[in-house]
C-alpha cells in the first residue's frame, strides 16, 4: 500500500490516478533535456511507463548528444492498433533540427507481444542507413509489448 501527502500535510492511500501522475512525472525528469541516458534498464523501464498502456501504435525518438544526454523525447508518429507509418526523411529532418549525435528509437505493439515484426526489423535498418549518411548513431530501437525488446541487446544493430 502507497501513500501520499496531501496538500494539508496528512498522508492518505494513494489512488491508482496519484500513482500515475508521480510515474509520469518521473518519466518526464528522466527525459527531460539534460539527463544522460547511461542506463539502458531505466530507459527501458521510462519508455515502457509511456508506451505501454496506449491502445494504438506511437513510434518515439529520443534524440542525444554526444554524451547521450538527452536533448528531446517526441512522438514521431502515430498509428493504428496494428502498425504506424514511419518515415525516415521527417526522423531525419527532425534529427537534424535537435542536432542530435544519437537516436534511441522505441515503439510499442498494443496486442502486448514485443517481439518485433519484419516491418519493424526493416524500417530499423532504413533509419540506421539513412541517418549513418548525416553521422548519427542509432543506439537501440525498443519494441513495448508486455516485455521490452531490444534491438541491440539482440544484437540487431
Amino acid at each position: 500500500m502507497l501513500f501520499i501527502r496531501g496538500s494539508n500535510n496528512r498522508y492518505r492511500v494513494a489512488a491508482e490516478d496519484d500513482v500515475i501522475f508521480e510515474a509520469l512525472q518521473i518519466y518526464n525528469r528522466y527525459f527531460s533535456r539534460g539527463e544522460a541516458l547511461t542506463d539502458p534498464d531505466k530507459a527501458k523501464d521510462c519508455i515502457k511507463l509511456k508506451l505501454a498502456p496506449l491502445e494504438h501504435e506511437v513510434f518515439l525518438g529520443v534524440f542525444l548528444d554526444n554524451q547521450h544526454k538527452v536533448i528531446a523525447c517526441e512522438e514521431l508518429f502515430r498509428g493504428t492498433i496494428d502498425g504506424a507509418s514511419v518515415y525516415p526523411r521527417e526522423v531525419v529532418k527532425t534529427a537534424l533540427q535537435h542536432n542530435a549525435a544519437a537516436l534511441i528509437f522505441a515503439h510499442n505493439h498494443p496486442s502486448g507481444i514485443s517481439q518485433p515484426s519484419q516491418a519493424d526489423r526493416v524500417i530499423t535498418e532504413k533509419l540506421k542507413s539513412a541517418l549513418a549518411l548525416i553521422d548519427i548513431r542509432v543506439l537501440d530501437h525498443f519494441v513495448v509489448g508486455e516485455a521490452v525488446y531490444s534491438f541491440a541487446e539482440h544484437g540487431l544493430l
